[in-house]
């Protein structure tokens, strides 16, 4: 899977700050405890998969058409009916529009962020960035309130996620595979598949002296939050090179192809098989990206040509597959990018694209409580904003979150006992649950 850059010009940072504050509202023992004692509900799902489409996918030519409104706002896509009575997609989306019951469509998502870097900071954390704190990804708040397997990550980005674990620190950030799966063939990550002749026995040896070599210096490393995540990162790794488990969950061409050819032969297909193992396997939560939605130039036929064929595929063979494995009810699924695109298309190219515009923009969520089938929220005639109450990407958070069984209003306390509620502003979106 290639690397996309923005129009920008930036990429998420690859090193991410060591953090700042302590996650003292609420420990994962303390969470346990309390799970045990009864005093926190039971989860509809217990695993998440977080779809990245950055750039911005124009909500316009994908789950929002106005096919009467003026030709400079509709382009020359056209809707289709889907599987559930009144709902409408892009033609250029039928295997979607074949099972729209497994999900539901969220019209209308508004914010004012135009920038890309800040616009998926915000849509994968569900609160508003700030200049002094970075808040953690739903992936990393995941591996921090959920206990996984012991020789499995609990966050795997496909090929790595757009933001990190903000002030929970670098221990909770994700295994970033670097890469992306082809179809029929055994996937090696980094820290997974041993090369070069080298034995598990090999491995074992050289982590029993790094041990002994870590205890001489544990002393003065205790209160370096850098050093415990890497220590975590270290003891990952072995884990994953000596666990057959792991190796066997990223191993997709263990599938049958009656089963992966539903997913297609694209990276991005393939990612999604990927996911789905490692759900099934016992990882917590998995992030994959599908970049390249930039499009102010040459709009819809990259649209229709390479992004919305490889979307179409990849995810319902996503929605179908995780239904298939009895999956869907415990997996729940939040596909977005960072903004939609401007509803009147530009002239930067013969046929025209359209630009950066978080006013208005579409989201897909599915899985665990998630009551598929449904459109919640709209936008106005032109998709130029929303036509009532508009959707932030707050309350898709505080959503995203209650789908998983963790309060989105819990606090964590800084250095200083400055008090960081995890999603600020977010309301849970209770229609989407009936």
């Amino acid at each position: 899977m290639s690397i996309h850059k923005t129009c920008d010009g930036m990429r998420r940072r690859d090193v991410l700050r060591a953090g700042a504050l302590g996650a003292g509202g609420l420990s994962l023992g303390g969470y346990l405890r309390m799970a045990d004692a009864g005093q926190i509900r039971s989860a509809p799902a217990q695993s998440a998969i977080f779809i990245e489409l950055p750039g911005g996918p124009s909500h316009l030519d994908t789950f929002d058409l106005k096919p009467d409104a003026p030709d400079e706002f509709r382009g020359s896509f056209r809707p289709i009916s889907t599987n559930v009575p009144g709902i409408q997609i892009s033609e250029h989306l039928p295997k979607l529009a074949s099972c729209a019951d497994k999900f539901a469509i969220l019209r209308g998502v508004s914010h004012t962020l135009a920038a890309h870097n800040l616009g998926q900071e915000y849509v994968s954390t569900g609160s508003r960035p700030l200049a002094s704190l970075e808040y953690p990804s739903y992936g990393s708040v995941v591996s921090m309130q959920t206990q996984s397997k012991p020789d499995l990550p609990s966050h795997v980005a496909i090929p790595r996620a757009s933001h990190g674990a903000g002030f929970l620190g670098i221990r909770y950030s994700a295994l970033n595979t670097n890469s992306a799966p082809a179809a029929g063939r055994p996937f090696s990550v980094r820290g997974v598949s041993l090369s070069r002749g080298v034995t598990v026995e090999q491995v074992q040896r050289r982590q029993s002296l790094l041990k002994d070599l870590d205890q001489r210096f544990a002393s003065l490393e205790q209160s370096d939050q850098l050093i415990q995540g890497l220590d975590k990162f270290s003891d990952q790794a072995h884990a994953l090179i000596t666990s057959p488990t792991a190796r066997k969950a990223f191993d997709i061409s263990q599938e049958p192809e009656s089963f992966s050819k539903q997913f297609g032969d694209d990276p991005f297909g393939q990612s999604c098989l990927l996911a789905l193992r490692l759900v099934e396997s016992g990882v917590r939560f998995v992030t994959v990206q599908l970049g390249g939605w930039d499009t102010h130039t040459d709009n819809f036929t990259k649209l229709s040509t390479n992004l919305l064929p490889k979307l179409d595929a990849g995810l319902s063979g996503l929605f179908n597959g995780l239904e298939q494995r009895g999956l869907l009810a415990s997996t729940a699924v939040l596909a977005t990018g960072e903004f939609g695109r401007t509803p009147k298309i530009n002239q930067r190219s013969a046929e025209g694209g359209r630009d950066h515009y978080p006013r208005c923009m579409c989201m897909l969520m599915a899985g665990g409580g998630i009551q598929g089938g449904q459109v919640v929220g709209e936008s106005d005639a032109t998709a130029a904003g929303p036509a009532h109450t508009a959707i932030t990407p707050d309350d898709v958070g505080a959503t995203f979150y209650h789908n998983l069984g963790i309060d989105h209003q819990m606090e964590f306390d800084t250095e200083t006992g400055r008090p960081i509620t995890l999603v600020r502003d977010g309301k849970i979106i209770h229609k989407l649950f009936s």
